[in-house]
């Protein structure tokens, strides 16, 4: 458990340097040269992409989905596995059931609704208001603004917004931002969280070991054809992004942002990000 408590400027560079995806892949995927953004060039399947590096306890792994591709069924299929991608003889076509079926590997299909975790007896974890700074997931803390995917300003962007802010935008689309973290538990296990637009989804899977790597896995299935990699600061947020959290609060939609009395970078970091 100490591991947590690692300081928030070793866990920023950490993350910054784990936020890529690793060489080896599924036989369909292209990485760009960055490493951060990954495509399915063909077909539906062969998808499969893994960590750079294996993920420190309460380290988040973020992509953002970048592009849809119509005509298939299903979507992108998130997760942690023990087995280190060098050591794979071949990258398996599917994450469920293929990896999975090789165990030591845990695998959440990513749905456009119904994904939160529901558990017997517990009540339901209310969801955080869309203004707090950070999610917290047992005593994990990350700054909930870059959880948060975001429309690009247009005609119906301050509509989009307001999904957004409600987490209520299907996990599935453009924009929406999905992460997968393991929080160590007092029996030497972890559990599997999945964050999906800044709300925690539940441990979707526990009992994982906590003595082997844990590398996430991102299978790029189906109707998802492109993600990307979103590092994660961790820490207190900037006096930029109070700012702009601030201003977001008060408009009626982004668009009006351009007439206000800001500095034109200030502008575009709250219409953009």
């Amino acid at each position: 458990q100490g591991q947590l408590k690692i300081a928030p400027a070793a866990m920023a560079a950490r993350c910054r340097l784990a936020a890529r995806f690793h060489h080896i892949h599924g036989a369909n995927i292209r990485l760009d040269a960055s490493h951060t953004q990954a495509t399915r060039v063909e077909s539906f399947a062969n998808g499969i992409c893994f960590s750079q590096e294996p993920l420190a306890p309460g380290q988040i792994f973020l992509v953002e989905i970048e592009e849809k591709e119509l005509g298939w069924c299903g979507h992108l299929r998130v997760g942690l596995t023990a087995h280190d991608p060098q050591s794979l003889e071949v990258v398996p076509e599917y994450s469920l059931p293929d990896l999975v079926n090789m165990g030591d590997t845990w695998v959440f299909a990513i749905t456009r609704n119904h994904n939160r975790v529901v558990v017997e007896g517990a009540d339901v974890q209310a969801r955080g208001r869309p203004w707090e700074p950070f999610l917290l997931i047992e005593r994990v803390r990350i700054p909930r603004d870059t959880l948060v995917g975001r429309s690009r300003p247009g005609r119906y962007s301050h509509i989009l917004d307001d999904l957004y802010k409600m987490n209520v935008l299907p996990a599935t689309a453009r924009r929406s931002r999905i992460g997968v973290l393991y929080a160590p538990q007092p029996d030497g296990t972890a559990d599997m969280h999945i964050v999906i637009n800044g709300e925690d989804m539940g441990p979707s899977a526990r009992g994982l070991p906590t003595t082997r790597p844990l590398y996430a896995v991102i299978d790029v299935f189906a109707s998802t054809k492109s993600v990307r990699v979103i590092p994660v600061d961790y820490g207190f947020p900037s006096l930029q992004t109070l700012c702009r959290l601030v201003i977001q609060k008060h408009i009626v939609h982004r668009l009006a942002i351009d007439g206000l009395d800001l500095p034109p970078l200030l502008k575009s970091f709250c219409q953009h990000e």
